[in-house]
């Protein structure tokens, strides 16, 4: 099998947009690539695309987003660099069409700023550095931004108009989870600087229209984690909450009594052998021959599936309990796939 191909940041392509607008506007310069400096000290060259023109004010160019074999959803995208001369000796940031601006504290960019992230800033100032020592206002833009945002955790996150500009490193790395916990980290942030300190934690939108549906519950209070269960666990502990209600499918969740913390199929082991288990052990009986735990509780009346899932979530909540070294007061709710709750856990007064 061959190596996976790497691609690039938006911040990177942002940088490198940024600096092939500035070598027009200063040096009458129209080049097919340009090269960046890299966080880390590399140096790359990427692409220009042939958007590449005079404006009446200033230059702009655009490179096309290539994430490499990453499931990148602004892969393909088109990030557009806008400069204009502007008094003093500064580079200042400005939100273009597709690109987001922050509403909501707790982000790494304050409320009323563009999202551009402090590393793509860096790398952006660095590029246009490399050109000129006068002022200069960069205005990034995104070619469907907006449509795009809404595939991805920023509305949640208080990121209105479009995309934020990331990147840590400057290179996206095939299928890294970096990326996603990076936003899972922003979400809990911007959670605890709304003042939550019980959020909600859901592993996608089943959980969250669960919790919807069953609690009063904020935006800002359901935090979506998906598989990184642990990362998200032992994130809660810096800030200040004082209580954590998991909302989930037994399916996922019963992996955490077996210390799967990263509930991914491909790198944890079936829930399936796990509820069995405990279903022999609370009923006296073997569970019925079924591939999905769904297909479990879907064999048992209602009194039973109430046993059964009150046990597992008991489990679940002891597990988390343990993980926090109970400095989280940690409650369990478990619900099918339909929304309806099987167990629950802990005291839920909170979110009620």
């Amino acid at each position: 099998m061959s190596a996976l191909r790497e691609g690039y940041t938006t911040g990177s392509c942002a940088a490198a947009a940024a600096k092939a607008a500035l070598l027009l506007l200063a040096e009458e310069l129209a080049t097919e690539e340009v090269e960046i400096p890299l966080p880390d000290g590399q140096r790359r060259r990427l692409p220009v695309n042939h958007v590449l023109r005079r404006t009446d004010e200033g230059a702009e160019a655009a490179v096309r987003k290539d994430a490499g074999d990453d499931p990148d959803v602004t892969n393909g995208a088109l990030i557009m660099a806008a400069v204009v001369w502007i008094e003093g000796n500064d580079v200042e940031f400005a939100a273009g069409e597709g690109v987001g601006t922050v509403t909501k504290p707790g982000l790494a960019v304050p409320p009323g700023k563009p999202a551009v992230n402090p590393v793509p800033q860096r790398m952006i100032r660095e590029a246009v550095r490399e050109v000129t020592f006068r002022g200069v206002r960069v205005t990034i833009s995104i070619e469907g931004g907006r449509e795009l945002a809404a595939k991805t955790f920023n509305p949640r996150l208080g990121i209105a108009g479009g995309l934020s500009i990331l990147g840590t490193t400057g290179i996206v790395r095939p299928f890294s989870c970096s990326a996603l916990r990076e936003t899972l980290r922003c979400a809990l942030r911007v959670a605890a600087a709304s003042g939550i300190r019980a959020p909600v934690f859901v592993p996608g939108h089943i959980g969250e229209r669960a919790a919807r549906s069953h609690f009063r519950v904020t935006p800002e209070q359901v935090v979506e984690v998906g598989n990184e269960w642990g990362f998200a666990i032992d994130e809660a502990l810096r800030t200040p909450f004082a209580a954590l209600l998991m909302v989930g499918h037994p399916g996922k969740l019963a992996k955490l009594t077996a210390g799967g913390w990263d509930t991914h199929s491909g790198r944890s082991g079936s829930a399936l052998p796990i509820v069995a288990e405990m279903h022999l052990a609370m009923l006296g009986r073997p569970a019925a021959e079924t591939p999905t735990v769904e297909g479990i509780f879907a064999t048992l009346d209602g009194g039973e599936k109430k046993r059964l899932g009150n046990t597992l979530a008991a489990a679940i909540q002891k597990a988390v309990g343990k993980r926090t070294e109970r400095r989280l007061k940690a409650a369990v709710v478990l619900i099918d796939l339909g929304g309806r709750i099987l167990g629950e856990a802990g005291e839920l007064k909170s979110w009620l």
